[in-house]
């Protein structure tokens, strides 16, 4: 899913604890998208894109 998504594999952030915090982002962008009820992960993220400054903080309960 990570892969697919969010193209991890060409991912240029390899050294250090980089690779971990991606991960962990991208969970969180997965899960939090799932949570607000949407099925397609891909689809989820083009919807909240289209408002980049609203729709992902109304996303996480935030004004």
């Amino acid at each position: 899913m990570r892969d697919v998504t969010f193209a991890e594999d060409a991912s240029k952030i390899r050294t250090g604890h980089g690779p971990e915090n991606m991960a962990t982002l991208r969970n969180l962008a997965i899960n939090t998208l799932r949570d607000a009820g949407h099925r397609s992960i891909a689809a989820g993220l083009r919807k909240v894109s289209y408002a980049a400054f609203t729709h992902p903080l109304e996303l996480l309960g935030l004004p």
